[in-house]
């Protein structure tokens, strides 16, 4: 690892998720100061010109949303030659757009729910739900509705009927923009923590809410973040497809695989988070904790898996 001394963390920005981004570049913050690091917080709304980043020797990006996630912010750190936490432009990319997720993983024969891809707007929602473009999905009980691209479970939908289309539409924080429509699987969420390529323990993720939306995943003390009970020869399947699904969008550093494993104990991934939380309800350090591995030395891993 080249010699790192000076830290600044990012966080925050304009996105959906700013104030869970606020959450994670605390934490991290604060683990940096204990291991020993000279550290600066600093938040993404404030930061001028990137040019500033070069009075340190390493950016540990705890921006969620498409300001840290996009790509757009690792392509130009590279061009810097800023040294940085994470994966590289075209990763974040490619897992940032679900769409362009799931023609991966569909290329590459590693399950994914079906999908289809719609411009949600008034028309879409007024339209309904009996249309020839959701035969894919037939027959269904339930379909979620979700942006192409947007975190921490942000106007996300599960849908059954063309009234709830509609109600989705008026409740939608961000429409007019695309969206995906996808197959609704009953089964066990599940999420993998990745670090320099070695995977954590899986934890199943049980909440009172009808799904793992944004109240469960940060707000509700209700929401339970175990580990997962699986056989040996599942712990090695969704171990291994976690292992390629990052491979093969070429993530570098850390990363989180989330699954649904069907009533068959098939594992379909859900999504890949490049730049996963670090709030105090995120399934990161939890996921590192079960094996002994401290949230401090968690952030020490991200560090030392980026050089």
């Amino acid at each position: 690892m080249e010699n790192v001394n000076k830290v600044i963390v990012i966080c925050g920005g304009s996105s959906s998720e700013r104030e869970i981004s606020l959450q994670s570049g605390q934490g991290v913050f604060k683990a940096l100061c204990e291991l020993g690091y000279e550290t600066t917080l600093k938040d993404f709304n404030d930061l001028k010109d990137l040019y500033e980043l070069k009075n340190f020797d390493f950016v540990f990006i705890a921006l969620h949303g498409h300001e840290g996630e996009g790509g757009q912010l690792q392509r130009k750190l590279d061009d810097l030659k800023i040294a940085y936490s994470g994966s590289k432009s075209k990763a974040c990319k490619d897992s940032w757009n679900k769409k362009l997720t799931k023609e991966i993983l569909k290329d590459n024969k590693i399950n994914t729910p079906i999908w289809l891809e719609v411009f949600f707007d008034m028309t879409l929602a007024k339209n309904g739900l009996q249309t020839s473009s959701y035969d894919r999905f037939r027959p269904f009980n339930y379909l979620f509705l979700k942006p192409e691209e947007d975190g921490s479970s942000t106007d996300i939908f599960k849908i059954s009927n063309d009234e709830e289309l509609i109600d989705a539409y008026k409740r939608c924080s961000n429409p007019n923009r695309n969206f995906l429509f996808e197959e609704y699987i009953e089964g066990k969420e599940l999420t993998v923590t990745i670090i320099d390529g070695e995977s954590f323990p899986p934890l199943e993720i049980i909440t009172e809410n009808e799904f793992y939306d944004y109240d469960a995943k940060y707000i509700s003390n209700n929401t339970k973040l175990s580990k997962a009970e699986l056989s040996n020869d599942e712990l090695n399947e969704i171990n291994a497809i976690s292992l390629s699904a990052y491979n093969l969008l070429d993530c570098s550093g850390w990363a989180r695989i989330d699954f649904i494993q069907n009533k068959k104990g098939i594992f379909y991934i859900i999504e890949i988070n490049t730049v996963p939380g670090m709030t105090s309800h995120s399934c990161v350090p939890k996921s590192a904790s079960l094996v002994g591995v401290s949230y401090n030395k968690v952030v020490q891993k991200i560090i030392d898996a980026s050089f």
